[in-house]
């Protein structure tokens, strides 16, 4: 299998991801992980949101949130604006 780009589907830009964990994550730790914005949920859950340039950073992120023993709920590809 070629490990070939397709341009009409792949992009320079990077991706946007919303990394959903339990609790509560103050704001302060958004420059640990990678300036993503951090929000708080109505359901007292964390919201960790923006720009991701590929998989390697995702997964480095996602690293993050179990070193930290957060609870992991989703992550979720979303549409640029």
């Amino acid at each position: 299998m070629a490990n070939t780009r397709d341009p009409t589907t792949d992009s320079d830009k990077p991706l946007i991801y919303q990394i959903r964990i339990q609790g509560q994550l103050g704001r302060q730790w958004a420059d640990w992980f990678g300036g993503l914005t951090i929000t708080r949920d109505d359901h007292g859950d964390t919201l960790l949101t923006g720009a991701v340039v590929d998989q390697a950073a995702l997964h480095g992120l996602l690293k993050k949130v179990r070193d930290l023993g957060i609870r992991l709920l989703a992550v979720n590809q979303l549409e640029p604006d």
